[in-house]
């Protein structure tokens, strides 16, 4: 289920509005991300407000990754797929997760029906109605 959600420009990187996405009231601590979100700010962060992190590993050319962070990264990999479904479900049934507005107002309307549509279908399949 989508509990919450952000839409800015393109100009805007996913990992600026990270930190306004997380929900302290949510029951579970960990926070699952892929490797864009990975920086000491972003670690220090989440260790502040009692975040447990799975945050994918990044390897650099001079840096590869050690066979331990490759097998953690496959791991993590294990559950953010089920998070990067709900896109892929959407993106199928919209022919396309591009959205073609004109104003920001209208896109978050847009991606709000989407969800709303996503959350209402998901609850059904799990109620098996």
């Amino acid at each position: 289920m989508i509990r919450d959600y952000e839409v800015t420009p393109a100009s805007v990187h996913d990992s600026q509005v990270f930190e306004t996405l997380l929900d302290k009231d949510n029951s579970s601590r960990d926070v699952w991300a892929d490797s864009a979100y990975r920086s000491e700010e972003k670690l220090l962060a989440l260790g502040k407000h009692r975040f447990r992190e799975h945050l994918q590993r990044k390897g650099c050319k001079h840096k590869k990754l050690t066979e331990r962070e490759k097998k953690g990264n496959r791991t993590r990999s294990r559950i953010r797929s089920r998070v990067e479904h709900v896109f892929g479900v959407q993106a199928k049934r919209a022919g396309d997760l591009i959205i073609r507005t004109i104003g920001l107002i209208r896109a978050k309307a847009k991606i709000g029906l989407r969800n709303l549509a996503y959350n209402l279908d998901r609850f059904c399949v799990l109620q098996g109605v």
